[in-house]
C-alpha cells in the first residue's frame, strides 16, 4: 500500500481531520444559565458596547479562517472547493497541533475576486485572523489586496507568504555554508506564480540586490506582452541588467536557482553554468526541477525541496502557525514585512552553528520550539512598528 492509497484509507476511518469541541461543560442548569440564556446577554452587551471585547469575550482571540475556492490546490490545479476541503482540513490540524490556534476551513463555491472578497469580509467578524490557501494567480494577488484593505484582523496568503518566510529561512543558514553575502548573490527563481513572486519580493525585502525572475516564455523584463499586472510590477524591480533569453541563459553566473515551477526543467550542464557553491531549492513538488543528487552532481553546494524525503525540506508548516500564533497574541492589524523578515530570521536561528552543514540548514518540521520562536519574533516585530494592539 502506497502512500495516498493509506492516506485514502485514514480519511474514510478519521471521516474529518477536526472537531469543535467545548471550553465549559454544562452540568446543571448553572452552567447552562451562565454558557447560555439569560446569563450570555451581558457579555453581548459588553460587545456592543466596545467591538474589541470581542476579542476578550469570545474564541475570536485564537480563531482563523482558512479560505480557499478550490482553484489551486496543492499540485492538483482547479478540482473545486469541496476537493480541496481535505486540505483545508490539514491546514487546520496543523495550526492547532503547531501552535495550538483553532482553525476553522471555508470552501467558498465562486472565482469571482468580488464575490470571494465579500464573502470574507462579511464572516471576518468571527474570527481573529484569515489565512487564504490554494487560490490561483493572479486572483489571488488581488483577493488579497482589497481584503487587507477592509479587514480589520490580519490577513495572509501562505501559499505566497509562508512559502517566502521559509525559503528566506533557508537562504540565510546556506549563505553562511557557502560564505556568501546576502547583498552580493545573483538569485534565479523560475516560476512568476504568487509563490514566486512573494519570495522575490521577500526576497529583496531581505536584502537580496541583484534578482531575476523567469516564467514559461522565458526571462522576465519590462515589456514583454505576455505578463500578467503583477509580473509587470515585478519587471520593474527585478533584473537590473535587463537580460532577455531562456532559463538556461539566465542561470549562468548565478549563486542560487529558485525553482517553484514544473519537474525537470533544470539540467546538469545548468547547474554547473551557475557560480561557484552555487544553491539549488528546487521546489516543484512532487518531482523538482533537478533532482537532488543530480544537482549535487553538478556541483551544488546546497541543495533544498519541497519533499520530506531529502534534507532541507523548505516547508510552510515551520513558518504560519507561529506566525498567526504571534499575531493573535499581540492582536496584529496586520502581518506586515517586518514580521515576515522576523520569522525568517527566528526559523534561521534555530539551527545550531556547530551543527550547520550543507544537509542541515533549517529546524525540524517537529522542532518544539519552532512555534513559539517564531510567534515571539513576531510579536516583537509587530511592537516595533506598530502593527500590535497589544
Amino acid at each position: 500500500m502506497d502512500i495516498r492509497e493509506e492516506s485514502l484509507n485514514k480519511h474514510y476511518e478519521w471521516n474529518g481531520k477536526i472537531e469543535v469541541v467545548s471550553r465549559v461543560k454544562i452540568n446543571s442548569s448553572k452552567d447552562l444559565s451562565l454558557a447560555y440564556t439569560p446569563g450570555v446577554a451581558q457579555p453581548c452587551f459588553e460587545i456592543q458596547k466596545d467591538y474589541d471585547k470581542s476579542f476578550k469575550l469570545t474564541r475570536r482571540n485564537n480563531l482563523v479562517a482558512v479560505i480557499t475556492d478550490g482553484t489551486a490546490v496543492l499540485g492538483l490545479g482547479d478540482i473545486g472547493p469541496e476537493a480541496g476541503m481535505p486540505v483545508m482540513e490539514g491546514k487546520c490540524a496543523l495550526f492547532k497541533e503547531f501552535a495550538d490556534v483553532d482553525a476553522f476551513p471555508i470552501c467558498v463555491r465562486s472565482k469571482n475576486v468580488e464575490d470571494i472578497v465579500k464573502t470574507v469580509y462579511l464572516i471576518s467578524g468571527s474570527f481573529g485572523g484569515i489565512n487564504l490557501e490554494d487560490i490561483s494567480a493572479p486572483r489571488c494577488f488581488e483577493i488579497e489586496r482589497q481584503l487587507k484593505q477592509i479587514c480589520d484582523i490580519p490577513v495572509f496568503h501562505d501559499d505566497q507568504h509562508g512559502t517566502a518566510v521559509v525559503v528566506a529561512a533557508a537562504l540565510i543558514n546556506a549563505l553562511k555554508v557557502v560564505d556568501k553575502k546576502i547583498d552580493e548573490i545573483r538569485v534565479v527563481i523560475n516560476g512568476a506564480g504568487s509563490a514566486g513572486i512573494a519570495i522575490a519580493k521577500h526576497m529583496l525585502n531581505m536584502g537580496v540586490k541583484n534578482l531575476i525572475m523567469v516564467d514559461k516564455f522565458g526571462i522576465v523584463c519590462e515589456g514583454m506582452e505576455e505578463l500578467n499586472s503583477e509580473q509587470a510590477y515585478m519587471a520593474t524591480i527585478t533584473n537590473a541588467e535587463k537580460l532577455r533569453g531562456s532559463l538556461e541563459d539566465a542561470m549562468k553566473g548565478a549563486d542560487m536557482f529558485l525553482g517553484v515551477s514544473a519537474p525537470g526543467v533544470v539540467s546538469e550542464d545548468m547547474i554547473k553554468s551557475m557560480a561557484d557553491k552555487p544553491i539549488v531549492f528546487a521546489m516543484a513538488n512532487p518531482t523538482p526541477e533537478i533532482m537532488p543528487d543530480r544537482a549535487k552532481a553538478a556541483g551544488a553546494a546546497v541543495v533544498g525541496t519541497g519533499r520530506s524525503d531529502f534534507p532541507n525540506q523548505i516547508n510552510n508548516v515551520l513558518a504560519f502557525p507561529g506566525i498567526f500564533r504571534g499575531a493573535l497574541d499581540c492582536r496584529a492589524r496586520e502581518i506586515n514585512e517586518e514580521m515576515k523578515a522576523a520569522a525568517s530570521v527566528a526559523i534561521a536561528s534555530l539551527v545550531d552553528e556547530q551543527k550547520l552543514c550543507a544537509d542541515y540548514i533549517l529546524p525540524e518540521a517537529f522542532d518544539s520550539r519552532i512555534g513559539a520562536a517564531v510567534a515571539s519574533a513576531v510579536v516583537e516585530a509587530a511592537r516595533k512598528t506598530g502593527a500590535a494592539r497589544e
